[in-house]
């Protein structure tokens, strides 16, 4: 049985697993990520978990989904968003002598998306768009199977799509970080509704408790709900007319809000999008969850040996 290796590098957790050859996890390393240490600290859990993951296994290949632009073609690293000590890091070239294999490198999102296009809710679709909302928002676009690039660095940066001219994007009302704001924000102004009731005396998360208020049906968590829904739409409205996915895929932590955030979003996209496309693509949820870019990057590295990487490395 031919094994893989992947790996995902992200601002809050790193993820290492290994692949069975069909697509499937067979072992997996989870670890949470200290933003104090930097990208030194993150490649130090690294040195010491990938070698006791793969002990006394051959793997044939690595991949790797990086949270932040990439030169994917040379496995560099641009930056990090997010995490100090990434800049211009080299770190298929790091990586290759601890794992023993060639190693493959692209941005998260990127890798998500093919993760979700070849194993998860894409399967069938084409082109198909995924758009993770976690601690940032980013995008990838997957077109006949293939991650699609364009010019060095490639992301679908959606999170950095603007939402009016004044300089506010998609990732400043939409990410994790932003939904917390915007909970505590509404909390504070409405003290007596539930959500404020649930937050309590909590800083941190605050997005967690939106799901359990959205259920009991409370005003403040739905107003706040078709808020972000319609940010995200807005910002999805600019793929559907220049890329017109068949169906685009909702992933990242907060898309554990489950089906009212879709159905939120699929009616907004509604309202944006010219009238010669609709009713526009498909809105779904990922189906992978976690394992979206661990399950792309086993497909990253699966797909190594393909001319177009080998010509580009």
């Amino acid at each position: 049985m031919e094994l893989t290796a992947g790996i995902e590098i992200g601002g809050t957790k790193l993820q290492l697993v290994l692949g069975d050859g069909t697509g499937g996890i067979c072992e997996r390393r989870k670890l949470a990520v200290d933003p104090a240490k930097g990208g030194a600290g993150i490649r130090d859990q690294i040195t010491r978990t990938l070698p006791d993951l793969i002990y006394g296994r051959k793997i044939s290949a690595v991949g790797v989904g990086f949270g932040g632009p990439v030169d994917w073609r040379a496995g560099r690293i641009c930056r990090s968003h997010q995490i100090e000590g990434w800049s211009e890091f080299d770190v298929a070239g790091w990586l290759r002598p601890l794992a023993g294999s060639p190693v493959f490198v692209d941005n998260d999102a990127n890798v998500a998306a093919l993760g979700e296009a070849t194993h998860g809710a894409g399967i069938g679709f084409n082109p198909v768009f995924y758009v993770t909302l976690g601690s940032g928002v980013g995008g990838g676009l997957v077109i006949n199977g293939s991650i699609y690039h364009g010019m060095t660095p490639g992301e679908a940066e959606i999170g950095h799509v603007r939402l009016d001219r004044q300089g506010t994007i998609v990732e400043s009302r939409c990410s994790g970080w932003a939904v917390n704001r915007r909970v505590r924000e509404l909390a504070q102004a409405e003290s007596k509704s539930l959500l404020a009731c649930l937050i309590g005396e909590s800083t941190g998360h605050e997005a967690k408790y939106l799901g359990t208020a959205l259920e009991k049906n409370d005003p403040s968590a739905k107003q706040l709900l078709s808020e972000v829904a319609d940010d995200l739409a807005f910002g999805l409205s600019h793929v559907v007319h220049l890329m017109h996915p068949q169906i685009i895929i909702i992933g990242g932590g907060l898309s554990g809000l489950g089906e009212p955030l879709r159905a939120a979003v699929e009616v907004a996209l509604g309202r944006f999008i010219m009238d010669a496309f609709a009713p526009g693509p498909i809105i779904a949820l990922a189906m992978l969850g976690e394992d979206s870019v661990p399950m792309g990057a086993l497909e990253l590295a699966r797909r190594g040996q393909e001319p177009e990487r080998i010509s580009a490395a």
